[in-house]
């Protein structure tokens, strides 16, 4: 029974999420490209340089930071809303009488499974990231793809995908356990899920950047 749960919210969490994350990731590489480009004039710094900016970009804050930002408002109403509305309609009353321990088969897998997905989600939004800058700055001219891959790999440091993974991990426990803790104690009706859920993705928002700030001050000194 718990497996089975498990396996929906991951289908719900990653694959449910796959096609936002898409989106914004190759867009995101490719306005970062276009900007750090139009900043960039001098010169005496050479084209590559935009290539190393926009993965080093990427990689520490733009795939786990902006890429959570948004699950928090997918996944976190979506989890908010339906446990507030199992809530409501009494259903967790029902699990409680019938001897199941709700808070482990509701928000047990939930965590779990953003644990597992959220990060994949991130790995990929720093790849197609990365690939739509590329794309972006070869289609507009501003730099060649073999100086984009000559940027890709100067200075190149391991740490930081270990420091965005790491981010991801504290980001999508941030994701699923705030919003299951404001749905599973809604008291009310309609009214109370809709504020419930609104007040779940504002406060995993703040969350996300204040362990953000917290994480670079720690981690990237």
């Amino acid at each position: 029974m718990y497996w089975k749960e498990f396996m929906l919210q991951c289908v719900d969490i990653g694959v449910g999420s796959l096609g936002i994350v898409l989106i914004i990731s190759i867009f995101m590489g490719g306005v970062t490209t276009l900007q750090i480009s139009y900043q960039l004039v001098s010169p005496i710094i050479p084209k590559a340089t935009i290539a190393q900016v926009v993965r080093d970009t990427i990689i520490l804050e733009f795939a786990p930071t902006l890429t959570c930002i948004v699950l928090a408002g997918v996944v976190g109403s979506k989890i908010a809303s339906e446990l507030g509305n199992m809530r409501v309609s009494e259903q967790i009353d029902a699990l409680e009488i019938m001897g199941i321990n709700t808070k482990g088969y509701l928000i047990g897998p939930k965590i779990l499974s953003a644990l597992i997905m959220i990060p994949c989600l991130i790995a990929i939004a720093g790849f197609l990231g990365i690939w739509g800058g590329l794309e972006a700055g070869s289609l507009a001219g501003i730099l060649s793809p073999e100086e984009f891959m000559q940027g890709l790999r100067q200075e190149f440091k391991a740490y930081n995908i270990f420091f965005a993974l790491f981010k991801s991990f504290v980001f999508a426990f941030i994701i699923a356990s705030v919003p299951s803790y404001y749905g599973y104690n809604v008291q009310g009706g309609a009214l109370e899920i809709g504020k419930a859920s609104t007040t779940a993705v504002v406060v995993t928002c703040v969350l996300i950047l204040f362990m953000d700030y917290i994480l670079a001050a720690l981690l990237l000194n």
